[in-house]
């Protein structure tokens, strides 16, 4: 059996991925994969996503140079949830989140409300050109 077929696909053909941090243990980002993704992924070494909104396979890292090294994928006790502990590249900390910021996980629900609680480390009008 293709290692591939222990995963449960949801009924897209897709399955949730989630993008940890290897030294800091942060988790970055959570994105979706199909079966070519992933393959892609375990070939290269370096994280491959599906987009939902664009309908195609993404190189993390391809339009702004942030690039997801992987170091180990790892797979639920469900079979149908990913995990990847990757070295966020391109910028010194890492930038995961197209927002400019480290994590996509910034913004913490405090007394009612949701704020941003991480600082942008680049503005994304000067990473996405």
């Amino acid at each position: 059996m293709d290692w591939l077929d222990s995963i449960k696909w949801d009924a897209d053909g897709l399955v949730p991925v989630i993008a940890q941090e290897v030294g800091s243990l942060d988790v970055l980002m959570f994105a979706w994969m199909n079966r070519q993704a992933l393959a892609e992924t375990a070939a290269r070494g370096q994280a491959v996503y599906w987009s939902r909104s664009r309908q195609r396979l993404w190189h993390k890292g391809e339009e702004s140079g942030h690039i997801q090294q992987v170091h180990e994928m790892r797979m639920d006790c469900d079979n149908d949830v990913l995990l990847l502990k990757v070295t966020q590249q391109g910028h010194d900390p890492g930038i995961a989140c197209h927002t400019g910021r480290h994590s996509c996980f910034y913004q913490r629900y405090e007394n009612g409300a949701w704020h941003a609680v991480d600082p942008v480390l680049k503005d994304p009008e000067r990473i996405y050109k």
